[in-house]
């Protein structure tokens, strides 16, 4: 029996998890890695031992029950890793809030801060929470560890974190924090194997998925990231609104009497690619639609990250290298040369054949590093820190 590390992401719509072998190199890739989704309505887990091609196993629960799919899934994993010792359990959690800037062992008084959090990573605060609690009652011998995706964020200049609001707010807590940021730190670590001495430079990182952010980086640290306070601002999403005019909330309150449950439902579940298209927040069925609104969403969905790229390039002062990751940044190519034909002004030239096969390199800026499309990892770097912490704690002893 192999000591193990598993690592669990668990989202509003699918949960991810990962093993790895506590005694061998991360970066040789997981023992497991697995996902339980919902896509197309029909409840499924996709699984890859060792790097095998995914198998495929139906799930007989409601799409919709997120307990149900936790409750399944916790079953499964005490079955399925019957051979393993697991050691700790790394958790991806969303929201860290003013006071965890790094990895830490769970405990009660942690569990209470992530739930007095909830209110601002609605879409994953309930279930990160719940798995935490349903694993430490399935695995009562294993450490558990928070990872927070405002962590890579906690150090950038303090005017990227400010609002303009009165300081007592701030005071309160009420700032920019960031998100995407287990992401953006693996991305931060390949990047001088893709630029050499360059990675030092200036980068924009654009995680583009479900959701979606853009993570500008100076020796490969955050200066500036595209969403605040929650995981609602900055670029349009697959449900999400991005960026909002706060009068048009004023607007629906005041005028419309709509009640902060029901914008706070329109705002995450109703808007962005699902809203402007009417059809689908998957941007895979809008590109295969003829529908004039699914074009029109794809259409908006571009032009609002040019428009957050050109404000991040204008804070690092140029651009030295562009990354694109997340769902929609690795597979979606023509999202990527629709994004690219607009930052020509920036020196961009994206090589079409280069960009279609999906290749890492896809493309260069002028005289400078280039454009890539490269896959994040982030239970990878979750596991990381769960060794690492492991490790501190023994050397501690």
């Amino acid at each position: 029996m192999g000591d193990a590390i598993l690592v669990i992401n668990a989202g509003s719509s699918s949960i991810k998890f990962a093993l790895y072998p506590a005694g061998r190199e991360l970066e040789n890739g997981p023992l497991l890695r697995g996902q339980l989704e919902s896509a197309g309505g029909s409840p499924h887990l996709r699984i890859s031992r060792n790097g095998a091609p995914p198998e495929i196993i139906p799930v007989a629960i409601p799409s919709h029950d997120a307990e149900l799919r936790l409750a399944f899934l916790v079953d499964w994993l005490h079955i399925a890793l019957h051979d393993y010792h697991v050691l700790a359990i790394g958790h991806r959690v969303v929201h860290g809030g003013e006071h965890h800037a790094l990895p830490v062992f769970i405990d009660d008084a942690v569990i209470a801060s992530l739930e007095a959090l909830i209110p601002l990573a609605r879409l994953h605060g309930p279930h990160e929470v719940a798995a935490i609690k349903a694993l430490a009652a399935s695995m009562p011998g294993a450490r558990q560890v928070a990872c927070f995706d405002t962590a890579f964020h906690y150090h950038r200049p303090q005017l990227d974190q400010l609002f303009a609001i009165p300081r007592e707010y701030t005071a309160a807590g009420v700032r920019r924090y960031g998100f995407h940021g287990l992401s953006y730190e693996f991305i931060a670590s390949r990047l001088p194997a893709l630029l050499g001495k360059r990675a030092e430079g200036r980068v924009v990182v654009a995680h583009l998925g479900n959701g979606a952010s853009m993570c500008a980086m100076l020796k490969r640290k955050s200066i500036a990231t595209t969403m605040g306070f929650t995981a609602l601002d900055g670029l349009m999403m697959g449900t999400r609104c991005g960026a909002i005019d706060p009068g048009v909330l004023l607007y629906a309150i005041q005028e419309r009497g709509f009640t902060a449950h029901e914008m706070s439902d329109i705002l995450y579940n109703r808007s962005g690619l699902l809203g402007v298209s009417g059809l689908s927040s998957d941007m895979r069925d809008l590109l295969a639609s003829a529908d004039p609104h699914a074009k029109e969403a794809i259409d908006l969905f571009v032009y609002r990250a040019v428009r957050e790229l050109g404000a991040l390039v204008a804070v690092l002062g140029g651009l030295d290298a562009l990354v694109f990751t997340g769902g929609i940044g690795e597979h979606a190519h023509e999202v990527r040369a629709m994004i690219c034909a607009k930052l020509r002004w920036l020196g961009v030239e994206l090589d079409a054949q280069a960009n279609r096969r999906h290749a890492t390199v896809i493309g260069a800026i002028s005289d400078r590093a280039g454009v890539f499309a490269v896959p994040t990892d982030e239970e990878q770097v979750i596991a990381r820190h769960t060794l690492w912490l492991l490790g501190a704690e023994g050397a501690s002893a």
